[in-house]
């Protein structure tokens, strides 16, 4: 059976996502980072970055969310939660997905770790410098926005529902605290999270991972 190593709220929820969407039997296997467990010896053999999530495939082993999620896609074409391959919208799906890890998350990650790209002791730097990347997710976030106001779709992708929605709800809802636009504020990004709200598996999502409102 599949395992998904995971953490509540992390980067994980998008692959668990998914995994609900798909109905598939599958093992969830807490990384309880308060304790450290991702820095363990036996985390890192799966993941030698030690970060979360891993999800193991019998003898495969699989990190980094958004190739999870392609590989999900993938093993079970029938759920359609990817456009098909070879297509203009396939390729369209790849931009969004790698736009939104490669671009996106790492902001996001300068922004809850301000201090990790700081010398130690520099607190007002790091303040300042999680400030500017506030500013500069808000920015991306517009772009979401403009492409959900473009095609006037429910989706990402525009009328089918894929992985990229999942990954996208987990994105904007990292930016639930901030202090200037959060995600919920922008006015097509804001109903786009309420409809992904509705859908089962984000709420078998946030209840098995027991996280608590406000979800967005």
């Amino acid at each position: 059976m599949r395992q998904l190593h995971y953490y509540p709220g992390n980067a994980s929820m998008a692959p668990h996502a998914v995994l609900r969407e798909i109905g598939a039997p599958f093992e969830l296997v807490l990384v309880d980072r308060t304790r450290d467990a991702h820095k363990s010896e036996s985390y890192l053999r799966l993941n030698p970055n030690g970060q979360i999530p891993v999800l193991v495939d019998g003898d495969l082993v699989l990190y980094e969310a958004a190739a999870i999620c392609l590989y999900l896609a993938d093993t079970h074409p029938q759920q359609d939660l990817l456009p098909a391959i070879g297509t203009a919208e396939r390729a369209q799906a790849y931009k969004w997905l790698m736009w939104m890890t490669n671009t996106v998350q790492p902001a996001l990650m300068v922004y809850f770790y301000p201090e990790r790209w700081v010398k130690p002791g520099h607190d007002a730097m790091a303040e300042e410098l999680r400030a500017v990347a506030e500013g500069r997710i808000v920015g991306l976030l517009w772009q979401i926005d403009q492409e959900l106001a473009r095609h006037g779709k429910p989706w990402l992708l525009g009328e089918d529902f894929s992985v990229l929605d999942p990954f996208c709800f987990m994105l904007c809802r990292w930016t639930r605290g901030f202090s200037s636009q959060p995600a919920r504020a922008f006015p097509h990004v804001g109903p786009y999270l309420q409809r992904l709200l509705h859908r089962p598996s984000i709420q078998e999502v946030l209840s098995v991972e027991g996280l608590a409102a406000p979800w967005v």
